[in-house]
C-alpha cells in the first residue's frame, strides 16, 4: 500500500557550533539502537529515528560556516554515519541521498534556487530521491517522462531504490524530457501523484524503504527542473561520497555485531560441552573469536576514515583554481574508496559470520536477530560490483587507466 507522507514537519533551529552538534550523536545513536532488532523482525520503519535526527539538526552537518552551517568535515559526517549504523544500519543508509544532495549544494555555484534549498537544509528538511528503474535493459536507463503541459510539466513513471525517501521532505527524480534529454526534478514528497510504495523485498536493509515510487501525473513547475550529470566534477566527487556512505553503513553494522556478540557472551552463551572452561566468557576459543571480530571492526573503521580524509582533501580543492590538482584529487579519492571497499567488504562479512561461533544454537535465536548484521552487510555490498572495483584498481596500477575512476557512476 502507498505510504502517507508529509513535508510539513516543523523547522528546527540550526546549530552552528560544530562541537555542540557532534556531541549530540552518541545520545541519538543510543535512542535509535533501542528496539532495532525488533524493528527488523517486525518490519517497522524507523520513522521515530528520523524525527529525532531532524530534531538534532544533524542534516546540516556539512554546510560550511560561511553559509550559516556548522562546517563539519567529511570525516565528521562519515564518523556520524558509522555511529548511527552501529545502532541501526537502516537509518544510516537511508540518509545517503540527503548528504549526497547537501554535498552537491555546498560545492555548486549558489543561485537563487540553491539558496532556497540551502535554507531548507538549515531548517532541518531531509532530501531523498529515486533515479533507478526496474525492467530496463541497463541499470542507468530511464523511461520516466517529463512532458510540457501548459505553463508547467507533468511527470509520469515508476522509480526504484527510493532509499530514505519515505523519511524525507523533498525528493529528486530523473526523467527524460520532450527532447529526450535527461533531467532531474526536485519535489516535495507530499505533492499530489507521488506514492511511496515501500515494497522493498531485499533480505537485508529491510527498513530503508528502498522500494518503489509511483509518479502519476505529478505537476512539476519550471524552477523545479535541472539538468542531471554524473560526469561533472561535483558529480564525480559526490559519487565517491555515496560509495563511502554505503561502506560506512557497513562498518557500523560490524560494530553492531561486535557489541551484540559481546553482550550475548556475557549474558547467555554457554561453554561448549568439550570446553575446559566453565563459562563461555572464560573459553579461550570464544575469546579468540571475539578478539578477531573486534580487530576486523577496527580495521574496517580505519579504512573508512582514511577514505573520508581523502574526500576532505578533494572537497578542499574545489576552492582552488588549478583544475589539474582537482582532477588528481578526484581520482585519488575514488581510488582510495574503491580499495577500501574491496578489503573492508571481506573483513565485514567475516566478522558478521563469526558472531555465530561465539555460542551454540542459541546464537541463531530469532529474538536476538544477530543474522540481520550479515544480511545488512551483504545487501549493502550488492549495490555495486566489487569484482569490477578490483579489476579497475588493478588496471590502474598496471596500465594507469582511470576511465572508470572518472565516470561518476560505479565509484
Amino acid at each position: 500500500m502507498p505510504m502517507t507522507v508529509s513535508s510539513t514537519a516543523p523547522s528546527v533551529p540550526v546549530e552552528t557550533n560544530r562541537t555542540t552538534l557532534l556531541a549530540r550523536i552518541p545520545d541519538l545513536a543510543a535512542e535509535i539502537a533501542k528496539g532495532a532488532a525488533r524493528r527488523d523482525l517486525e518490519r517497522e520503519l524507523p520513522h521515530e529515528a528520523f524525527k529525532l535526527f531532524k530534531e538534532a539538526g544533524l542534516g546540516a552537518l556539512r554546510i560550511p560556516t560561511a553559509l550559516g552551517g556548522p562546517g563539519g568535515s567529511v570525516l565528521d559526517y562519515i564518523e556520524m554515519v558509522m555511529t548511527l549504523a552501529a545502532a541501526d544500519s537502516n537509518v544510516a543508509h537511508a540518509l545517503r541521498s540527503h548528504f549526497n544532495f547537501t554535498e552537491a549544494l555546498l560545492l555548486n555555484p549558489h543561485s537563487s534556487v540553491d539558496r532556497t534549498q540551502l535554507a531548507r537544509v538549515l531548517s532541518g528538511k531531509l532530501f531523498g530521491g529515486a533515479h533507478t528503474e526496474q525492467g530496463t535493459k541497463r541499470p542507468g536507463d530511464v523511461t520516466t517522462r517529463l512532458t510540457k503541459s501548459g505553463e508547467s510539466y507533468r511527470l509520469n513513471g515508476r522509480k526504484w531504490y527510493a532509499t530514505g525517501t519515505a523519511f524525507a521532505d523533498f525528493a529528486s527524480f530523473s526523467a527524460k524530457d520532450d527532447d529526450d534529454q535527461l533531467v532531474s526534478v526536485l519535489l516535495p514528497i507530499d505533492r499530489k501523484g507521488i506514492s511511496i510504495l515501500d515494497d522493498w523485498d531485499g533480505m537485508g536493509q529491510r527498513l530503508t524503504a528502498s522500494g518503489g515510487v509511483l509518479l502519476d501525473d505529478v505537476e512539476v513547475l519550471p524552477h523545479e527542473i535541472s539538468r542531471r550529470g554524473l560526469s561533472t566534477l561535483v558529480g564525480r566527487h559526490t559519487s565517491t561520497l555515496r560509495q563511502l556512505h554505503l561502506a560506512a553503513s557497513m562498518a557500523g553494522a560490524v560494530r553492531g555485531a561486535l557489541t551484540e556478540g559481546t553482550d550475548y557472551v556475557r549474558r547467555q552463551a554457554r561453554s561448549a560441552a568439550h570446553s575446559a572452561a566453565e563459562t563461555a566468557n572464560a573459553d579461550p576459543f570464544v575469546q579468540k573469536i571475539l578478539g578477531e571480530i573486534a580487530a576486523n571492526s577496527f580495521a574496517v573503521d580505519t579504512l573508512i576514515r582514511e577514505s573520508a580524509r581523502a574526500l576532505d582533501r578533494t572537497a578542499a580543492t574545489f576552492a582552488g583554481d588549478d583544475p589539474r590538482i582537482l582532477e588528481t584529487a578526484l581520482v585519488e579519492s575514488a581510488l582510495t574508496t574503491a580499495r577500501t571497499q574491496i578489503v573492508a567488504s571481506q573483513l565485514a562479512l567475516t566478522a558478521a559470520t563469526n558472531v555465530f561461533e561465539l555460542g551454540g544454537g542459541s546464537a541463531t535465536s530469532r529474538h536476538l536477530n544477530l543474522d540481520r548484521h550479515w544480511r545488512n552487510i551483504r545487501t549493502v555490498l550488492n549495490h555495486n560490483p566489487l569484482l569490477h572495483k578490483a579489476r579497475v584498481v588493478g588496471d590502474y596500477y598496471i596500465n594507469g587507466t582511470t576511465t572508470h575512476l572518472e565516470e561518476g557512476k560505479v565509484f
